[in-house]
């Protein structure tokens, strides 16, 4: 069994994804881990939210674009204009801070989509852990969305807030646990410089592998068993 992780989807057409997957030779007795932001931006966020929750060898790390959506919950018994314009005070900031951040394409995926099966995605979101802490190949590694925000050494990750999960962006100096890689995305590694536009960034103690594809930038795996990595040949 080979494990697999990738992050920051972001709505990337799901069978072009399926196409790495198929690429990178990924079988049903592997395992995948998507390290959250799988909604938002492009159109197919919530197809691959149904893909996540359909698949046996495959779990979500909750990303700060899944939180946003769970923080606006109280849209989904209808989504209505109307709904909208009659928000207020913290509802309404929880909106527009979806919205603000491209959250649109996914509001109107569920619109479009039957009450009951809103509430099973919510329930899976709701139940996605913020974590993974896994050994793989002899290597120790921690999964997450963002990095871990204001580190240190001796803190248990369980100590880690949301907020620390979910919205850290790690300098390119961050340094973590010796003997231990932390696995990441929600920065896309181009913010770092132009010279690491599509590609994953790599340091003795972090891995980030959000390429960009919530950019039109083709998405990237990364198998732990030998930190090898997978790009979506077109």
């Amino acid at each position: 069994m080979a494990v697999y992780v990738c992050a920051d989807l972001h709505g990337y057409p799901l069978e072009k994804f399926e196409s790495l997957l198929r690429q990178a030779g990924f079988q049903e007795e592997d395992f995948l881990y998507v390290l959250g932001d799988v909604i938002d931006r492009g159109p197919d966020g919530v197809r691959i939210l149904r893909w996540l929750m359909r698949a046996a060898n495959a779990q979500l790390i909750l990303g700060n674009h899944e939180a946003m959506m769970l923080g606006c919950d109280f849209l989904f018994e209808e989504i209505t204009e109307d709904t909208i314009d009659r928000l207020t005070g913290t509802k309404l900031e929880m909106y527009l801070l979806w919205t603000q951040n491209e959250g649109q394409p996914t509001l109107d995926a569920l619109a479009a989509t039957r009450r009951e099966e809103i509430r099973f995605i919510l329930e899976y979101l709701r139940e996605a852990p913020l974590f993974e802490a896994l050994t793989v190949g002899g290597r120790d590694f921690i999964l997450t969305h963002s990095g871990l925000g204001h580190f240190r050494k001796k803190k248990k990750l369980s100590a880690y807030t949301a907020n620390e999960l979910l919205w850290t962006r790690p300098k390119i100096t961050q340094r973590y646990f010796d003997g231990m890689t932390v696995v990441f995305g929600h920065t896309p590694t181009f913010f770092y410089g132009r010279q690491y536009e599509g590609k994953a960034i790599v340091t003795p103690t972090w891995i980030n592998i959000d390429v960009g594809a919530g950019y039109g930038i083709r998405p990237m795996l990364l198998r732990l068993d030998d930190l090898r990595e997978f790009y979506l040949e077109e």
